[in-house]
């Protein structure tokens, strides 16, 4: 147990002049710590009362440093839960990036799949319709002359021979003549034959181009 020269002179009734006189003579251990001078004491030597209240004191000091390592214990455990807290938030927020990320890229992909179906499917249409404009055009065609049944022939008749019968102009003639001309090839009604235009009245009705 250490005293300070004042502790030391209280406690055994010595004046300090002597106890300096005592430390030259090195009849005290003693110490130095911060240019404080501490006088080394075995602690039977001192008085019941002195003993325990160091005891006492010792015991608040130890107590105090229990609480204070305790306390310093649980801030660097409690700064500890705080870095691993910014670091697990850290790599959640980067796990939360890479599945945005990936449902962009798969929205991406499906987006690219929809649009090439899409471009497959309008080709896909192109081609039919064009295969249905060449059946068209296939079934509306010049009538060759090897190919008309004699029959037929005979129910058909001339458009300018028919003009010839009606009562009309002959710039209302041509007016007929020239309706018929442009409706060719799109009207199956208008019938071509050796250059010649003729109208099958037994099939069909031509009032709206004769008018």
């Amino acid at each position: 147990m250490r005293l300070t020269i004042e502790e030391y002179s209280k406690h055994f009734k010595m004046s300090k002049e002597m106890i300096h006189s005592k430390l030259r003579s090195r009849k005290l251990n003693y110490i130095i710590e911060n240019t404080v001078t501490y006088i080394i004491v075995p602690r039977n030597l001192l008085p019941q009362e002195k003993r325990q209240e160091i005891h006492k004191k010792d015991t608040i000091q130890k107590r105090k440093t229990t609480v204070a390592m305790i306390l310093e214990l649980y801030q660097k455990e409690n700064q500890q839960l705080k870095e691993k807290i910014v670091q697990l938030e850290s790599k959640i927020d980067k796990l939360i990036d890479d599945k945005e990320q990936m449902l962009r890229d798969e929205m991406k992909k499906i987006e690219q799949v929809y649009s090439e179906k899409d471009s497959q499917l309008k080709n896909i249409l192109e081609l039919i319709n064009t295969q249905l404009m060449a059946k068209q055009e296939e079934t509306i065609h010049e009538i060759e002359p090897l190919a008309v049944d004699t029959k037929v022939e005979q129910q058909m008749i001339e458009l300018k021979s028919y003009l010839k019968t009606l009562d009309i102009k002959s710039y209302q003639r041509k007016v007929i003549k020239k309706r018929f001309l442009a409706v060719y090839g799109k009207d199956i009604r208008v019938i071509k034959q050796n250059g010649k235009l003729f109208l099958d009245f037994s099939k069909y009705d031509y009032s709206d181009l004769l008018k």
